[in-house]
């Protein structure tokens, strides 16, 4: 009887000590290489479309305020007509310098002949050297006297040209700052405007984002228009202490939207991520497993978060296991295969 115990206990012990001399065998596995499972996430970034220039419109003379032919959010072409000021004084004094020149001009060749005849005189001993150097002051007078009028002649000229205002670049009339009828005085400003065609895109990216915009093949920015082609042009170094981002600049390809059109900067990030399912927890660390050889290999993924998706550095033909590894243990054997025999 006791040996028969024996017997059946030894038998019973034989199973157990068998597996435990076998290679650790993972349970049914399946395992798809990263190319199949990637994805590349879509970004987003609040972003709003920026004139290069805005200007306030100043007057430049004095003047009451005749006109202003143009209204807040009316979008105006380089050279169009902003204000007309009252210029009836400025006229008078450019026809006031036009006709004092035509006088001196006047003057200034009656005193050029009378030298040339008082010359021909002192030559044959007719005219002294005292009077001849008298006609020759009273030409150097008038000819400085001439240049004289024609710069007041050419300053008169200016200011009426100053009684008109035109946009110095196709802009948007943003604020109307002067009113009809009221006194412009030198350096007043009188209207508001934005650069129309010169505008680039600011967009605050998370400090995480800048890398993967950066390698961006495609990007876009989404308002009411539709939706724009991008170019990046730069990311600041700088970090916002309030809200922690980076400003990113890009420009438009085509046709820009309006300057404080507000919308959000689209791309897809480049790098490969990998689903929080087939992420697991092993020793405090998040990673997927892979498979090398027929066994299972913990590969850990710096910055995973649990529930997110995450960026990997691995090649696209790297395998993945993506079913069965929430029991995986490292080492392990794959689908019952060896290593060697997986290799073959």
């Amino acid at each position: 009887m006791r040996i028969c115990s024996a017997l059946f206990a030894a038998l019973l012990a034989f199973p157990a000590y068998a597996q435990a001399e076998r290679p650790s065998v993972a349970p049914a596995v399946a395992t798809k290489p990263l190319s199949e499972i990637a994805v590349y996430p879509e970004r987003r970034a609040t972003a709003q479309a920026v004139s290069l220039n805005e200007s306030r419109i100043a007057a430049e003379i004095a003047g009451r305020i005749e006109a202003i032919p143009v209204r807040v959010g009316e979008r105006t072409a380089r050279g169009a007509i902003l204000v007309r000021i009252e210029c009836r004084d400025y006229e008078l004094a450019r026809e006031r310098a036009s006709a004092s020149i035509k006088a001196l001009d006047a003057r200034l060749s009656l005193a050029e002949q009378q030298l040339r005849r008082a010359r021909e005189l002192a030559a044959r001993g007719f005219f002294s050297k005292e009077a001849l150097a008298a006609r020759e002051t009273e030409v150097q007078v008038l000819r400085a006297d001439a240049e004289q009028a024609r710069a007041q002649l050419d300053t008169a000229a200016r200011a009426v040209g100053k009684c008109t205002i035109r946009a110095p670049f196709a802009a948007i009339v943003r604020e109307r700052l002067g009113q009809v009828g009221e006194l412009a005085t030198p350096g007043s400003p009188l209207l508001a405007l934005s650069d129309a065609e010169r505008v680039e895109v600011s967009a605050q990216l998370q400090i995480s984002d800048a890398q993967s915009l950066g390698k961006a093949a495609a990007v876009r920015f989404i308002g009411d228009g539709g939706a724009r082609a991008l170019a990046l042009l730069r990311i600041s170094p700088a970090i916002s202490p309030q809200a922690r981002t980076r400003e990113a600049r890009l420009r438009f390809k085509g046709e820009p939207a309006a300057a404080g059109a507000s919308g959000s900067v689209i791309w897809r990030d480049s790098r490969p991520h990998i689903a929080a399912e087939f992420i697991v927890r092993r020793e405090g660390a998040l990673g997927v497993f892979l498979e090398e050889g027929g066994a299972a290999r913990f590969h850990p993924l710096a910055g995973a978060q649990e529930g997110r998706l995450t960026a990997v550095e691995l090649p696209q033909q790297a395998r993945i296991v993506v079913t069965g590894q929430l029991t995986l243990r490292g080492g392990q054997r794959l689908n019952g295969q060896t290593p060697a025999a997986a290799r073959k």
